[in-house]
């Protein structure tokens, strides 16, 4: 079975649970472009990344990039790494993550991706990590800003957000490392943005 294939069959299992105890408000579902993208939202609870997937809907299989550790817990983490979820060993450039982050991009699938790395509170800030950048550059697909609500009620609906995806520009062939940076705080500042509709 393909991961398409597992993605969209683990969606229809548990899509009815998930809506019912968290439903989501999709707003600006419009901009999500066909073909590769890089998705990136703001990361507050450990749950975001099913917030974006079922906000995206069954149609865009999503190849996710996440801390590798979910891929050892037992059945699910293998159940995951089927339906497109890679590890990725924080603290240290980890080339085989990345290669598999291109190789999604190059097959024409949408990869999420948070660009800060890591949860961070509402209210709180970080800096976002220039490998949203480094991937949208490299393979010439869009990002696409994307909101989450900060805080989620049980049966009370969550917003997200998606921006107008864009096309990072660089001055030569490839991005240099303070081009990548500036790629990065635009990109979270266009998130940020965002949450202006929300409110």
């Amino acid at each position: 079975m393909s991961t398409d294939a597992v993605f969209r069959l683990l969606y229809i299992i548990y899509w009815p649970i998930f809506n019912f105890l968290h439903p989501i408000k999709a707003v600006g579902r419009e901009n999500i472009p066909e073909g590769a993208a890089v998705i990136c939202p703001n990361h507050t609870t450990a749950g975001d990344p099913l917030y974006v997937v079922f906000a995206l809907g069954r149609q865009y299989p999503v190849w996710a990039m996440a801390k590798a550790e979910i891929l050892k817990w037992p059945v699910l983490g293998w159940l995951l790494s089927k339906a497109g979820v890679f590890g990725v060993e924080r603290g240290h450039a980890d080339l085989k993550a990345a290669k598999t982050a291109m190789k999604c991009l190059k097959s024409n699938h949408k990869l999420l991706i948070f660009p800060e790395g890591t949860r961070v509170g509402e209210g709180e800030s970080s800096d976002a990590k220039a490998g949203a950048a480094l991937f949208a550059t490299r393979t010439g697909s869009p990002l696409v800003p994307v909101y989450i609500q900060p805080k989620k009620r049980r049966f009370r609906p969550t917003t997200v957000i998606f921006g107008q995806p864009y096309h990072p520009q660089v001055a030569g062939r490839k991005a240099t490392s303070e081009e990548l940076q500036q790629i990065a705080h635009d990109l979270m500042q266009r998130i940020q943005a965002l949450s202006q509709e929300a409110a």
